[in-house]
């Protein structure tokens, strides 16, 4: 091996790796996950042991020719020791199969050597996999089977097995245990906690890979359990690695109002009595109508359950990249509320990130860091970039401080407070590369979900297989939605609790508490669900919203562009007509339209009418920049308790971005037909604080719903755009609607956003192959 420029040993690296995993163990993983580890290695003060003893045999398999024949210089060495090959067995082993490497070696040999030293199978069979699957993808037992045209060549012959058995007896004897057999667990860990186990080898190896602090020691009496010690220790304090919140007191009644400067409302109360109530970490469902305060209660309740179940963190997954922005800074402003270090921890994560000024500016407050300082992570054979570190060629390289590690390509769940888009939990439940690094970044965490409605049938199934992975993990999920309908709240329960039992499937009876806002939570007992229900009053009275129709004349298939363009002029200028008149005395409008074309369309009428100081324009095919430019604009301009000068004007037209967790408060609404739960989500952007100036002609919310055409004797007419975008039919709900969308309209079937499931197919037919489902026959 070579690690800045000088030959390593071996065994250094594996010792550095083994030091790492004590540095992760006691300054990042989660008290949930050191008492899982615990159980697994046989009581309280073996799981610390167990683990770093994990994390240093992951390059075992660099004992091997595989490995020592890939450097000139190395292998010369390697054969003047003894050690000798018969490179054309090798090299044709390793042309039959290029992906037969030290990692695929490794996994084998610590099969044959731990069956050797007498462990049982059904231990050896979980640490095995660790071993071979650290460069991110786990193979099968077959695939680690030695090509057979290496003829032995590649996994060595004669005094190489004798080798390879006492590098990892040495490396054992120098963790402290007395033999190969003394490491071994008690306890078959789930499958889960294998998966997060592996995620923290692969992020032990990344910073034991780091150049900067693990330079190449090549004398064999400098090789030391106490040097790797020291050596990652400085690593580690230079680094600037830090968990989240640790062992956290749980917080008091009076804890509420300290972090949100207002005491709570009674839903919110409730739900944070029902984090309080709950028997074990499990799931927390809690229905609200917009307005409400859902994120503060969320917040306060995460805060609750880490500190009753030993969560180290939090994860806030929203709908959308444009949702995920003013979340960030709303988490960031909460954790400075606990404690004012936690606010520089916070990692926002989507694609687009970069151009929100929040992070950039936390980003370039940081030092400059060299982009190259894991270069030893794996320097021969994996052209294929498994660790992701290379840069995707789109956009600026962001800065890797060394104080923002996490920061790097598929690490920043790792961080210990994540906010970012829900896919990042979805590709938790899919057999993708380095999957096991989103499961370490997730267990030990509290996970919230926000507007969980959003996500369609397809995305769904995703999110019920990532509930089971979390269930079984023990992770605490709380999700939020204003219209969730009773179906998808019993399927949520249903992936959460059968992961939890460890179960291909297990139905149970969710209770529903009568009444809105509701809070509805279950966690497993003795192996046996419990639940909680409870409903409350909302802060306010119900409004009365006013909601009339503006028919449009829409253009039929058969219309050319001119007459299509006409029709579009009609309808602007009816809008335009409506709101001067309505904010004729001041006032702040939300106009949303279904298509980035009518949005623009509407707004070249409007600031023809009303001039550019007093209309703002946001859709998604801005500039990534520019748009989030536009978003944080809109958002102080229209935001909570923003101050607004008397007879002042504003209108905003908007796609679906101002759709849903968009905290704005506007005075009047104009909105494209949708179904009905997204219908009100929009209406939620109306009045949605209290003691905002408003006119008098205004103090009554007004909806006005355009896009479609009465037709007598038949449907009305829609959209084309409308049709493609949510479907063919009725604007009706897209699922079983909850109860209050239920005094809406009549009981109709479900209706998915873009079409139904596949033919044959439905929203709980088994998982496809693509998805990852933990093994129920393992504990």
């Amino acid at each position: 091996m070579r690690a800045g420029g000088t030959t390593s040993l071996l065994l250094g690296h594996l010792l550095d790796t083994a030091a790492v995993g004590e540095l992760l163990w006691d300054g990042m993983l989660a008290p949930s996950t050191r008492s899982a580890l615990d159980a697994v290695a046989s009581g309280p003060g073996r799981g610390r042991g167990l683990f770093a003893w994990l994390c240093g045999i992951h390059d075992v398999g660099k004992a091997t020719p595989a490995h020592q024949r890939l450097w000139a210089e190395g292998a010369q060495a390697v054969r003047a020791s003894g050690l000798a090959w018969v490179e054309a067995a090798a090299g044709s082993g390793a042309r039959s199969q290029r992906r037969w490497r030290h990692d695929w070696a490794g996994g084998l040999m610590a099969r044959e050597l731990l069956v050797l030293a007498g462990w049982p199978a059904e231990q050896v069979d979980w640490v095995w996999p660790l071993v071979a699957g650290h460069h991110g993808a786990f193979p099968s037992l077959r695939d680690v089977q030695e090509p057979r045209t290496a003829k032995g060549q590649l996994r060595g012959r004669g005094l190489w097995r004798e080798v390879q058995q006492v590098v990892l007896d040495v490396f054992t004897r120098e963790m402290g245990f007395e033999g190969l057999g003394d490491p071994q667990p008690v306890v078959v860990p789930s499958r889960a906690l294998q998966l997060q186990l592996s995620g923290l080898v692969v992020m032990a190896d990344w910073i034991a890979s780091d150049e900067r602090f693990f330079t190449g020691v090549d004398d064999l009496k400098r090789v030391s359990a106490d040097a790797s010690r020291e050596r990652a220790a400085a690593g580690w304090r230079a680094l600037g690695l830090e968990r989240g919140w640790g062992a956290l007191a749980v917080a008091g009644p009076e804890a509420f109002g300290d972090r949100f400067g207002y005491e709570p409302r009674r839903s919110q109360a409730m739900v944070v009595g029902a984090a309080r109530a709950m028997g074990g970490p499990g799931l927390m469902v809690v229905e609200a109508p917009m307005g409400e305060g859902k994120t503060e209660a969320a917040q306060a309740a995460a805060e609750v359950v880490a500190a009753r179940f030993g969560a180290d963190g939090v994860f806030v997954g929203m709908p959308t990249q444009a949702t995920s922005d003013p979340m960030f800074t709303r988490t960031r402003r909460w954790l400075e509320a606990i404690d004012a270090d936690l606010a520089s921890r916070v990692v926002l994560l989507h694609g687009k990130r970069a151009f929100n000024r929040e992070w950039k500016a936390l980003l370039d407050s940081a030092e400059a860091a060299a982009d190259q300082a894991y270069g030893g992570v794996d320097e021969f054979g994996m052209d294929d970039d498994p660790y992701g570190l290379a840069h995707d060629g789109c956009g600026e390289r962001e800065r890797k401080a060394p104080a923002e590690w996490f920061l790097g390509p598929k690490r920043g769940l790792l961080a210990p407070f994540v906010v970012g888009t829900v896919d990042q939990l979805l590709y938790a439940a899919t057999r993708t590369r380095h999957v096991m690094l989103r499961m370490a970044g997730l267990a030990g965490k509290v996970v919230v979900l926000d507007e969980v409605h959003s996500c369609d049938v397809y995305m769904s199934q995703f999110l019920g297989e990532a509930l089971r992975w979390l269930g079984q993990a023990g992770v605490p999920v709380i999700v939020l939605s204003v219209t969730l309908a009773p179906a998808q709240r019993q399927a949520l329960f249903e992936s959460y609790l059968a992961g939890a039992a460890s179960k291909e499937e297990l139905r149970v009876q969710v209770p529903a508490a009568q009444g809105y806002p509701r809070v509805t939570t279950a966690w497993l007992a003795c192996g046996k669900p419990q639940f909680h229900a409870a409903a409350t009053q909302s802060w306010r009275p119900d409004l009365p919203v006013a909601v009339r129709a503006m028919p449009e004349r829409i253009a039929g298939a058969g219309c050319g562009r001119e007459e299509r363009e006409r029709l579009q002029s009609e309808a602007d200028t009816a809008v335009g007509d409506l709101l001067e008149g309505e904010l004729a005395d001041g006032g702040t409008a939300l106009v949303i339209r279904n298509t980035v074309a009518r949005a623009q369309s509407l707004f070249e009428e409007l600031r023809g009418r009303f001039g550019d100081a007093e209309v703002r324009l946001l859709h998604a095919r801005f500039t990534v920049a520019r748009r989030a430019d536009l978003t944080e604009e809109c958002l102080s301009l229209l935001g909570p308790r923003r101050p607004r000068l008397p007879g002042g004007r504003l209108i905003l037209v908007a796609t679906q971005l101002a759709e849903q967790s968009f905290d704005v408060d506007a005075d009047l609404l104009v909105t494209d037909l949708a179904p009905v739960d997204l219908l009100l989500q929009r209406i939620g952007r109306l009045h949605r604080h209290d003691g905002t100036d408003r006119p008098a002609r205004l103090h009554t919310p007004k909806v006005f719903v355009t896009g479609f055409q009465p037709r007598e004797g038949r449907e009305p007419a829609f959209l084309f755009a409308r049709k493609m975008i949510y479907g063919r039919g009725r604007p009706r709900a897209r699922g079983d609607r909850p109860q209050h969308e239920d005094q809406l309209q009549g009981a109709s079937e479900w209706t998915p956003r873009r079409g139904g499931c596949p033919r044959g197919g439905s929203a709980h037919r088994r998982a496809p192959a693509w998805i990852a489902r933990p093994d129920p026959c393992l504990r």
